[in-house]
């Protein structure tokens, strides 16, 4: 899986929608589904449906999902060990399951069989207990806000050959219920600007002007994911 498949952040709002009881559990599960098809957890017996899996870990103590949106370099959401970290940093996206006495990630995988099914299996594996240093949804919202400027302003001394206007496709900001206003907000504004990194065109630049551009949109990216892993977890901060 790839950051543009935004599977583990689906799975993160909605479970935490039922968690907090703004959803049902069939409700989360159809939305996580309804976007990437069958879901499965590698399991050490076999395979269990997502659901199943979820409504174990509620069993458990869970109380809350966590999102995980880490590149190279930048291993945002994640605490250890290194074996998760490499495999969330791999898929570019991970949910952790925060329980009373440990941490579970969740790591998505394309599963393909045969010639019609396509789904995801996740893999699970320890994480760990501490804390993830991301920040907080007023300070994610002010550092998006100011990148967003001096990115704009970075691109638009960057003046390439004309080439048209490639179209921004809509976006919504892919938050659950329950989620207070603010967090939709910002997950709206991250959402819009990630659109628009995916069409972003270097051709017919210098290599200076590829360099300025590079950096511009490098630190938007960084703000950008941090906006939506701050936007996803605002739901824990209300109960």
């Amino acid at each position: 899986m790839h950051l543009d498949s935004p599977i583990s952040a689906t799975l993160v709002c909605w479970g935490n929608a039922w968690l907090t009881g703004q959803a049902g559990l069939d409700e989360a599960g159809d939305r996580v589904e309804r976007l990437a098809g069958p879901q499965l957890v590698a399991g050490e017996t076999g395979d269990l449906p997502l659901r199943a899996f979820l409504a174990d870990l509620r069993v458990e103590g869970m109380k809350s999902l966590r999102l995980a949106l880490p590149i190279p370099g930048d291993p945002l959401g994640l605490t250890g060990p290194p074996s998760f970290n490499s495999a969330a940093i791999e898929a570019g996206q991970a949910a952790i399951a925060v329980l009373p006495d440990r941490c579970l990630g969740l790591v998505p995988v394309r599963d393909r069989r045969g010639s019609s099914y396509a789904g995801v299996r996740w893999s699970v594996s320890e994480a760990g207990l501490s804390a993830p240093d991301i920040p907080s949804l007023s300070e994610a919202e002010h550092t998006l806000t100011l990148t967003m400027r001096a990115a704009t302003d970075a691109l638009l001394a960057v003046e390439g050959p004309a080439q048209g206007h490639r179209r921004v496709r809509a976006v919504d900001d892919g938050l659950a219920p329950g989620y207070p206003a603010r967090a939709h907000r910002v997950a709206a504004l991250a959402a819009r600007l990630a659109a628009v990194l995916q069409v972003a065109d270097d051709r017919g630049l210098t290599s200076v002007q590829i360099t300025t551009r590079s950096d511009a949109l490098r630190d938007l990216d960084r703000a950008v994911r941090r906006a939506r892993v701050a936007a996803h977890h605002a739901i824990t901060e209300l109960v």
